[in-house]
């Protein structure tokens, strides 16, 4: 059973299956389309003044697959679509690199907070696979899980609060769902 906590000051975001749909690799800002319900979460998220940002895994960069421009041209179709984001964190290692900001380590969650000027029990993060929820515990922070088709079985059934969508994510956060 989990303790009554307050609704986060925060909400950070994974960018790839969560926001827009994943695109491996995408260095094509047109190739950008929002997640079903991602624009109206945001937008409500905004109304209610709740700062939100991205925490995105960016391996094409370390792999050579992609360039840091690339990814920063990307991002800017993602603000364009969705609107402004007040933080991003972006991790450009391959995985085994031995970095602490890799999802499912907690640095980009810890750096986002910090950049926030919260606690990071005070922010949650939303993701599609295991590595976001894993991060978000790994800080401190509350995870949801909203499963795709490249969301694992296993990592379905180890997340603590699994949505349907993002709309739900964001209800089960503020003890709605």
């Amino acid at each position: 059973m989990e303790f009554f906590r307050p609704p986060p000051r925060a909400v950070l975001f994974d960018r790839d299956g969560t926001l827009i749909v994943d695109v491996p690799y995408n260095a094509d800002p047109a190739r950008v389309r929002p997640m079903p319900g991602a624009a109206g979460v945001l937008a409500g998220l905004r109304r209610r003044g709740v700062p939100v940002g991205v925490v995105t895994n960016q391996s094409g960069i370390g792999s050579g697959r992609l360039s840091a421009e690339d990814v920063a041209a990307v991002n800017a179709a993602v603000e364009d679509l969705l609107g402004p984001f007040d933080v991003w964190e972006i991790c450009p290692h391959v995985p085994g690199y031995g970095c602490i900001c890799r999802k499912p380590m907690p640095g980009l969650v810890l750096r986002a907070s910090r950049r926030l000027g919260l606690d990071p029990v005070e922010v949650a993060v939303i993701g599609d696979i295991g590595s976001d929820v894993k991060a978000a515990a790994a800080a401190g922070s509350r995870g949801v899980l909203v499963p795709t088709a490249a969301t694992l079985p296993a990592e379905t059934a180890a997340a603590r609060l699994v949505a349907r969508d993002l709309a739900e994510a964001v209800d089960l956060l503020w003890g709605n769902g």
